[in-house]
């Protein structure tokens, strides 16, 4: 057991925060970059350990190297035969809603129409929809009208993919050395934190990276469970009759809502906007009863399966998810979201085993002498 002096505890761990928030600020987009490189190292060494265990009875190991190349080039596999065994069904799904965009547009525009009717017939001066545009023209029009400049929007636009595209190749280019050097990292990181007992439920290397590995499947299990949910409604709702264009596309909306619920706030939302825009089309209440119906599998979402799952591999309080989402949006957005979880994963195992292993020297109570 490590005793940490008062004087620590007074000014250099206050400090050691600020300073760390400083950096945090100040690099910006290295930190992140180099964040993301660390998840992604946690959660593949463990496949890459695996890997480099003796085969067979001569005990023949891979090298590190190999097994790394081995990772990424079948992490790259995998994707390709999800991809190939999801294509063929979910893009005849997209071509038959290409197919069916005509026949929508004329039942938005006759719904527009019956809207500008009865707002005329009220004496309501309001112009839902312009003589002589069709749906699709009205929108664009406003679109057009309150948007800014399109040419300077295109621009940033394709600065900011460059540097996503730049910043990509460094987050593999680090992740693969973090891995190629992971004994030596793991061995500098316990000869920082006090000493364990030498076993590996007591090693906080081992630890750290069993918890980010843990919260990685405990998204994918989530993400999967609501995405099937998503899928599974529409189809319901195809098969009542309630929304007719459920059933044909219900395996593009369930992938696209899964797929979505991996972008933290926004994800649920996103997930859930092309189901009710093909439901605005086909008929406003239709639309009603789809949003009713995502509605209530966010409520499902929230209350009993992220409680259940996450509560499982996080093993952190919700008020405390809820706070690393809010710090890590702030500081780096959307990405920074998305790496809080995993980071608050390590965190809580970091204080988890700081508490096995330090003890802070006690303060004097009242009327004690501080010396």
């Amino acid at each position: 057991m490590v005793v940490v002096p008062r004087w620590i505890q007074l000014v250099v761990l206050p400090l050691a925060l600020l300073a760390l928030y400083a950096l945090a600020r100040a690099a910006d987009t290295v930190v992140l970059i180099f964040l993301i490189a660390s998840v992604i190292a946690l959660i593949l060494n463990p496949v890459v350990k695996r890997l480099e265990r003796p085969l067979g009875s001569r005990g023949v190991r891979l090298p590190r190297g190999v097994a790394v190349a081995a990772v990424y080039v079948g992490f790259v596999l995998v994707l390709i035969g999800a991809g190939a065994l999801l294509a063929n069904p979910v893009v005849e799904q997209v071509q038959a809603l290409q197919r069916d965009v005509p026949g929508l547009i004329d039942s938005a525009n006759a719904s527009l129409a019956d809207a500008q009717q009865w707002l005329d017939d009220q004496g309501i001066d309001v112009e839902v929809k312009a003589q002589g545009e069709t749906a699709l023209e009205t929108l664009q029009r406003n679109v057009l009208t309150q948007s800014g400049d399109l040419v300077d929007f295109g621009q940033d636009l394709l600065t900011r993919l460059v540097e996503t595209g730049f910043g990509l190749i460094l987050v593999v280019v680090i992740s693969i050395y973090m891995l190629l050097y992971a004994e030596r990292i793991g061995s500098m990181v316990r000869s920082v934190m006090p000493q364990g007992d030498g076993t590996p439920e007591d090693d906080y290397a081992l630890g750290t990276q069993k918890a980010v590995f843990s919260y990685v499947r405990g998204q994918a299990l989530f993400s999967l469970i609501m995405g099937a949910s998503a899928g599974f409604a529409m189809w319901v709702l195809g098969r009542t009759g309630v929304f007719p264009d459920g059933d044909d596309y219900a395996l593009f909306f369930g992938i696209f809502f899964g797929i979505m619920e991996l972008v933290p706030y926004i994800g649920p939302v996103l997930g859930a906007t092309p189901p009710v825009l093909v439901a605005l089309f086909d008929d406003p209440l239709t639309a009603v009863w789809v949003t009713i119906t995502f509605v209530a599998l966010q409520q499902l979402e929230g209350h009993v399966v992220a409680p259940q799952v996450f509560g499982h591999s996080l093993r952190i309080n919700p008020l405390l998810v809820i706070f690393a989402l809010l710090v890590g949006g702030e500081l780096y957005g959307i990405l920074g979201a998305l790496v809080a979880l995993p980071l608050a994963a390590v965190g809580r195992e970091t204080v988890v085993y700081l508490r096995r292993h330090l003890e802070l020297e006690p303060w004097p109570r009242r009327g004690e002498p501080f010396l």
